[in-house]
């Protein structure tokens, strides 16, 4: 979870999204209506354009690749790792001071007390990620394209690693508890699983020491309209909300410019964003990213 510390201002939890999901929670109360079976749609994939299997649909990438070049598979990794490398907040400012962690999982309750000029450190608790920790993104070493569920890069289905990020605590932050004021805002549409996330996102960050935390109402659309204020969220808000379906802190499509979501950003006093969506919702916190990365 510790995205809070690795990955600077933006933290972004991407969940899986059904726009087409419009069946009602529960039989109407006195009238059964048959329900249709919805048909299965398969995901999009990519054809690898080489010279042997051009039209194979059993192997799939998003780009051309030579596999008459013998390096092919360390080009494919080198590229793999630079299209899902994280950006930190170290790119931007490079000698961002650090703090001890204020996180630990044996602390269940929030912490307290003034945090201006002492920080506790568990040096003893072997709990924490470094950087430099990946995890395995496939397992299985599929030995033919003809294996169920196969996807293969190449005709002859060779086996590549493929690492991604260690999600987890780091020993070292780059924020100071008292100085923040966390938002949380749900984009698009709903998605099972919204209460849930916006839960834990609350609880861990007042197990950081975090205690100004917000939601932000019905989308970005939330930072332009006035008549929409933020939710105060603490762990005594959300404690039962993961029982309920939707969003508490409601959804909406598009929003205002990003120029006017930084502004009302910075008005409000908020420099930690938690944006919850799928691919558009989440295209518009890379650009809020950028945008703060300029100024």
């Amino acid at each position: 979870m510790d995205a809070l510390s690795h990955s600077g201002a933006i933290m972004k939890v991407k969940l899986l999204h059904d726009p087409n999901n419009k069946r009602s929670r529960g039989p109407r109360p006195t009238t059964r209506i048959p329900i249709r079976p919805r048909r299965r749609i398969p995901p999009a994939k990519f054809a690898v354009k080489s010279d042997a299997q051009k039209q194979d649909h059993r192997y799939y990438h998003h780009q051309e690749i030579d596999f008459s070049d013998p390096n092919w598979k360390p080009k494919f990794q080198r590229d793999f790792e630079n299209r899902f490398r994280l950006p930190h907040l170290t790119d931007i400012f490079p000698d961002a001071p650090t703090i001890p962690s204020t996180f630990c999982l044996k602390m269940r309750t929030p912490v307290t007390g003034d945090f201006a000029d002492w920080y506790p450190s568990d040096e003893k608790w072997h709990g924490y990620i470094n950087n430099s920790d990946r995890v395995l993104l496939k397992v299985i070493h599929y030995s033919s394209p003809t294996s169920a569920g196969a996807e293969c890069i190449d005709p002859d289905c060779t086996w590549v690693e493929q690492w991604v990020h260690r999600a987890g605590p780091r020993e070292e932050i780059y924020f100071k508890p008292e100085e923040v004021k966390a938002a949380i805002v749900t984009c698009g549409g709903l998605c099972p699983g919204l209460n849930d996330v916006i839960r834990q996102v609350v609880i861990t960050l007042e197990i950081y020491g975090v205690k100004k935390i917000v939601g932000i109402p019905f989308g970005y659309r939330g930072f332009s309209d006035n008549e929409l204020t933020e939710m105060p969220l603490s762990r005594k808000v959300v404690q039962n909300v993961h029982l309920s379906g939707g969003s508490l802190l409601g959804v909406s499509r598009g929003g205002p410019g990003i120029s006017e979501i930084v502004d009302s950003m910075e008005e409000r006093g908020i420099n930690m964003l938690f944006v919850l969506g799928g691919n558009g919702t989440h295209a518009g916190a890379n650009a809020i990213h950028n945008e703060y990365s300029i100024q």
